[in-house]
C-alpha cells in the first residue's frame, strides 16, 4: 500500500494520465493505418521490424527515466506548494473556502429564484388577461414568441450534439413547462413547483 501511495503523483498525476492517453491514441491511429495501408504492409512490417530491433535496447534501458523525472518534478512542485501555503494567510485560507462553499451553494438558491419567479410570471400574465385587447394581442404574438423559442432550443440541441462547447452552456427554454402554466383555466387554482397556490 505504501508503494503505490509513493508511485502515485500528488501533483502532476494528470500529466501522466494524459502521456498515457497520448500514446495510447497514437498506437490506434498507427494501427489503424497499418492496416489500411495495403500494398505497402510489408514493407511497412519490414521497417517495424528494424526499428524494434535497433530501438529495443535503448528503449529497455531508459524506459523509465520519463517518469522518474516527472516523479522528481511533481516532488519539487509539491515542495513549493507546501512553502506557499504556509506562507498564505489564514485569513486568505478562509476567504477562498468561504467563496468555495457560496459557490456549492448557489444551484440550491437558484432553484428559489426559479419557483419565485415562475410563480410571478403566472401572477403578471393572470393580470395582465384581464387588461382589454391583450388576449387578443397575446393570441398573435404568443405563437410567433413559441415558434422561435422551438426554434432556439433545437438549435442549441443541434450544436451541442456536434460538439460545439459553448451551447453545452446555453440554457434550455422549458417550452412545455411554460405552455401548462400559462395555459391553465381560470377557474382552477395555479399549483406551482414550489407548493404556493394562486387563486385565479
Amino acid at each position: 500500500m505504501d508503494e503505490t501511495k509513493e508511485q502515485r503523483m500528488k501533483r502532476l498525476e494528470f500529466v501522466q494520465v494524459a502521456a498515457f492517453d497520448a500514446v495510447s491514441f497514437a498506437a490506434k491511429v498507427y494501427n489503424y493505418t497499418k492496416d489500411k495501408s495495403g500494398p505497402l504492409k510489408p514493407g511497412i512490417q519490414t521497417v517495424e521490424g528494424t526499428v524494434k530491433t535497433v530501438v529495443g535496447p535503448v528503449y529497455d534501458r531508459y524506459h523509465g527515466v520519463p517518469v522518474e523525472f516527472l516523479k522528481f518534478v511533481d516532488r519539487k512542485v509539491d515542495e513549493s506548494m507546501n512553502m506557499v501555503q504556509s506562507h498564505v494567510p489564514a485569513v486568505l485560507k478562509q476567504v477562498s473556502t468561504q467563496a468555495f462553499s457560496t459557490a456549492q451553494k448557489a444551484p440550491v438558491a437558484a432553484r428559489s429564484v426559479m419557483t419565485v419567479a415562475e410563480h410571478l410570471a403566472v401572477s403578471t400574465w393572470c393580470s395582465l388577461n384581464r387588461l382589454p385587447l391583450f388576449p387578443q394581442v397575446a393570441k398573435v404574438v404568443v405563437p410567433t414568441a413559441s415558434y422561435y423559442t422551438e426554434k432556439y432550443n433545437q438549435s442549441v440541441q443541434l450544436s451541442a450534439e456536434n460538439g460545439y462547447k459553448v451551447a453545452s452552456y446555453l440554457p434550455l427554454v422549458p417550452t412545455e413547462k411554460i405552455a401548462k402554466a400559462f395555459s391553465v383555466d381560470k377557474t382552477e387554482p395555479v399549483v406551482l413547483t414550489g407548493g404556493a397556490v394562486e387563486a385565479n
